[in-house]
């Protein structure tokens, strides 16, 4: 299994991290790794943003089409729905949704055949906390079309469960 990284996290209790742009936004996690799911939504919950989450691309589409979201995070490696079948559905319904893949192996092909599925972003796993948190900004900034630099805020902490730390 793959493991999140948390770099200098020495205090393995409390990681610091950058509180969002705009904190209203809605993301759809989508992981069906349930330990990555979990810090994947409550990272973000903590940084502002509304958070649901889903265990595989089929609970995902389901949940997208009672909802409105600003994000997609999805892994790709899921039963049921893949993150690129996910994507195919996104793109033949013609939802404009910013997706950002997070995963163990990433579809190059697929994207070199359909380059219409190209999410907004990759992330490969393992990441860290501030790769996600970086990311999720970026395409949410240029997805809202600002020209500005990100204005930063002071940094708070985030609490981490000791669970997670026993990976």
């Amino acid at each position: 299994m793959n493991e999140i990284k948390i770099p200098g996290a020495e205090d393995r209790s409390r990681i610091a991290f950058q509180p969002p742009i705009s904190p209203t936004r809605r993301i759809l996690v989508v992981e069906d790794d349930r330990i990555i799911r979990r810090l994947n939504a409550e990272v973000l919950m903590y940084s502002g943003y509304h958070v649901d989450a889903a265990e595989d691309g089929a609970a995902a589409w389901d949940t997208l089409q009672r909802n409105n979201y600003d994000l997609l995070l999805t892994d790709n490696d899921m039963p049921k729905v893949t993150g690129v079948e996910l994507l195919k559905k996104l793109r033949a319904a013609r939802m404009a949704l910013p997706v950002i893949m997070a995963t163990g192996t990433l579809p190059r092909e697929e994207f070199l055949l359909y380059p219409w599925l190209q999410p907004a972003a990759t992330l490969c796993k393992p990441y860290t906390i501030d790769q996600l948190l970086g990311t999720v900004l970026e395409v949410l900034r240029v997805t809202d079309g600002a020209r500005e630099p990100i204005a930063r805020t002071p940094i708070r902490e985030f609490p981490v469960s000791a669970e997670y730390w026993q990976l």
